[in-house]
C-alpha cells in the first residue's frame, strides 16, 4: 500500500507542478462564460436584418408582417425591420423577383444603405395567400417562420371579421391566456417547486461531470503510461513494485488530479450560488443530504471512473505512441457518445424503457443511473446495477493485471496474440 501511494503521489505531482494544469483551472471559467454569453454576443454583433415585403394579395398584409418582424427574438437574433421594397412599384411577382434578386445577391445596396437580407412576395392563391420567401441565409428559417405566422394570423383575423366578429372581440380573444400551475404526486406539497426539479438537474449534472472526468482522465492515463513505457520507466517500476500497485497508483494519482480541479471549481460555484441565491443553495444541499443522493452519486462516480480507468491503463501499456492508442480507443469513444446522447433525455423522461435498458449495460450504467436520479429508481435497481458495475470492473482488473505487465514489457505494435497469451498465462496461474 505504501508503494501504491508513493506512485499515486508521484503521478499527482507530475501534473500539478506543470503550468498547463493551473492554466486549465484558470481558463475553465473563461470557456464556461464564453459558452453562456455566446448567444448574447452573437445578437449584439449581428446587424439588424432588413426584410422587404411585396404584397400582391390586396389584403394589407405588409403592416402585420412588419410588426411581427420588429418583435422577432429567435435563436439570439437581433430585431428584424421592414424596409420598402427597392425598385418598386412592380407590375407583377415575376418583375419583383427579378429586381429583388439583385439586391439579395449583394450586387446592389438598399437606398438607405446596407444589404437586403430577405424578401417576401405575397401572391393571391384562391382563398388564401402564397408566400415566396427569398433569403440570403438558407440555414436560418426564423425570418421565414415569422413571416408565415404573421400572414396566417392576419388571414384568420380577416376571415373572422367577414363572419361579423368585431376587431375589439378579436383583440380580447388574442389577449386570453390560461394560468397554468404544475402539480405532481411526487411533489412534497402537491404543487411542483424548484426543489422538485433539482434532483433531475443534479443527476444530469453528475452524469455529465462523470463523462468529462472519464474523458479527461483517459487522456492523462494514456499519456502517462505511454511516456513511461517509451522511456523504460515502467520496466524499472515493475522490478520493484507489483502490477496492482503500479496500476492502482496511476489511477489514484490521476483521480486526485481531476478531483482537485473539480473540488476547486465546485467550491467556487457553490460559494457564488450561496451568495447570489441562498435559498437555491440550501435546497440543493438539502436534496443531496435528505434524499441520500450524495451516496448515490459517489457510488456510481467511483464505480464508473474505476471501470474506464482500468481499461485505459491497460490499453496504454500495449501502445508505443499516442497515435496508436487513439486508433485502439476509437471504438470506445463511439461507445462513450451513446450516454452523452441519452442523458439529456433523462431530464424529461427518466423512466423511458430505453433509458432503463441502457442502465443495465455496464459501460452505460454509471452515466444513465446518475441521470435517472430524478425518477427515484427502486433500491433493488440501484443495488443490482451497482453490483453488476463492480463485477465488470473486477473482471477488467483480472484481465488487466497480466495484460498490463505483458504490454509494458513488450515492444512494437499491439498484437492480439500477445494479449491473449497473457490471459492464458493468467488462467493457468
Amino acid at each position: 500500500m505504501n508503494r501504491l501511494l508513493r506512485i499515486a503521489w508521484r503521478e499527482y505531482l507530475a501534473y500539478v507542478r506543470t503550468p498547463g494544469f493551473w492554466l486549465s483551472i484558470l481558463l475553465l471559467p473563461v470557456g464556461i462564460s464564453t459558452y453562456a454569453l455566446a448567444p448574447m454576443l452573437m445578437a449584439r454583433s449581428t446587424p439588424t436584418a432588413q426584410v422587404a415585403v411585396v404584397d400582391f394579395s390586396g389584403r394589407g398584409l405588409e403592416a402585420p408582417v412588419g410588426a411581427a418582424l420588429a418583435a422577432l427574438r429567435a435563436g439570439g437574433r437581433p430585431q428584424a425591420r421592414l424596409v420598402a421594397a427597392p425598385g418598386g412599384p412592380f407590375v407583377d411577382a415575376a418583375e419583383a423577383t427579378r429586381t429583388l434578386r439583385d439586391y439579395l445577391r449583394g450586387s446592389r445596396e438598399l437606398p438607405g444603405g446596407g444589404r437586403l437580407e430577405a424578401a417576401a412576395i405575397l401572391r393571391p392563391a384562391g382563398d388564401t395567400v402564397a408566400v415566396d420567401f427569398w433569403s440570403r441565409n438558407v440555414a436560418d428559417r426564423s425570418l421565414e417562420n415569422t413571416v408565415g405566422l404573421a400572414v396566417q394570423t392576419s388571414l384568420r383575423r380577416q376571415a373572422l371579421e367577414k363572419q361579423g366578429v368585431s376587431p375589439e372581440v378579436l383583440s380580447s380573444i388574442d389577449s386570453l391566456s390560461p394560468s397554468v400551475a404544475d402539480f405532481s404526486p411526487k411533489a412534497e406539497r402537491g404543487r411542483v417547486a424548484l426543489k422538485d426539479r433539482l434532483p433531475g438537474i443534479a443527476g444530469f449534472a453528475m452524469g455529465m461531470l462523470l463523462w468529462m472526468v472519464v474523458l479527461t482522465g483517459a487522456g492523462m492515463l494514456l499519456n502517462s503510461v505511454i511516456e513511461e513505457k517509451s522511456s523504460r520507466i515502467l520496466e524499472v517500476l515493475l522490478s520493484s513494485c507489483s502490477v496492482p500497485e503500479i496500476m492502482g497508483g496511476k489511477i489514484l494519482g490521476v483521480a486526485a488530479v481531476t478531483g482537485t480541479v473539480l473540488a476547486f471549481w465546485m467550491t467556487i460555484a457553490g460559494t457564488l450560488v450561496a451568495i447570489r441565491s441562498p435559498v437555491v443553495a440550501g435546497e440543493v444541499l438539502g436534496i443531496l443530504i435528505a434524499h441520500g443522493l450524495w451516496a448515490y452519486f459517489i457510488l456510481y462516480f467511483l464505480g464508473g471512473y474505476l471501470m474506464f480507468a482500468t481499461l485505459y491503463v491497460c490499453v496504454g501499456a500495449f501502445c508505443e505512441s499516442t497515435r496508436e492508442a487513439q486508433t485502439l480507443l476509437g471504438p470506445m469513444m463511439i461507445l462513450m457518445s451513446v450516454p452523452l446522447i441519452f442523458m439529456s433525455q433523462a431530464l424529461t423522461q427518466p423512466d423511458a424503457p430505453l433509458l432503463r435498458t441502457l442502465s443495465w449495460i455496464p459501460p452505460f450504467t454509471p452515466f444513465m443511473m446518475a441521470a435517472r436520479a430524478a425518477s427515484d429508481p427502486p433500491l433493488w435497481q440501484v443495488a443490482a446495477t451497482a453490483i453488476m458495475m463492480f463485477a465488470v470492473t473486477g473482471l477488467e482488473l483480472w484481465v488487466a493485471i497480466p495484460a498490463f505487465k505483458s504490454g509494458a514489457l513488450a515492444t512494437g505494435r499491439f498484437e492480439l496474440k500477445t494479449f491473449v497469451a497473457s490471459l492464458a498465462r493468467r488462467g493457468r496461474d
